[in-house]
């Protein structure tokens, strides 16, 4: 199984590779998918009756959060719902702090007594040119394969 180190440099290998095609808009890059943290927390219980699956939703970096600072905060029709979940947000945090700008939608809803189960969304890059960074303030040495024989 690929390592998490291993993931984001393919990631970002492909997307400097984008084809023409995303900036003329015709193609969408699935970044992940992620339950939204925190959604009792904040408006999101207010708002559940009127969330459909397939709406817009905002994602808005807030690097001085007190309790991460890789933190994004997910929003629908500008009201505050919730975080992507900490395990999640760190290739997402660094495309964002790079000048990317993923888009989000909300693709299931569930009545569930866990708020963990209660919204799914997908963050993509949405058919503008993509930028990656090009230097981080988490840089790490990657680690070099063998050829294989």
């Amino acid at each position: 199984m690929p390592s998490r180190s291993d993931w984001r440099r393919h990631l970002l290998a492909w997307l400097l590779m984008l084809p023409a095609t995303l900036a003329a808009g015709q193609i969408e890059l699935l970044v992940q998918t992620s339950p939204v943290a925190g959604f009792q927390y904040h408006a999101g219980p207010a708002l559940w009756p009127l969330m459909r699956a397939g709406d817009a939703l905002s994602l808005v970096r807030e690097p001085g959060n007190p309790y991460d600072p890789r933190a994004i905060r997910v929003e629908w029709n500008g009201a505050p719902i919730g975080f992507v979940p900490r395990l999640d947000n760190l290739d997402l945090a660094r495309l964002m702090d790079g000048g990317v700008k993923p888009a989000a939608r909300i693709v299931h809803l569930q009545a569930s007594r866990d708020p963990w189960r209660r919204v799914l969304i997908e963050v993509y890059l949405d058919p503008e040119p993509a930028t990656i960074p090009a230097s981080s303030q988490d840089q790490r040495p990657v680690q070099q394969r063998p050829p294989t024989p």
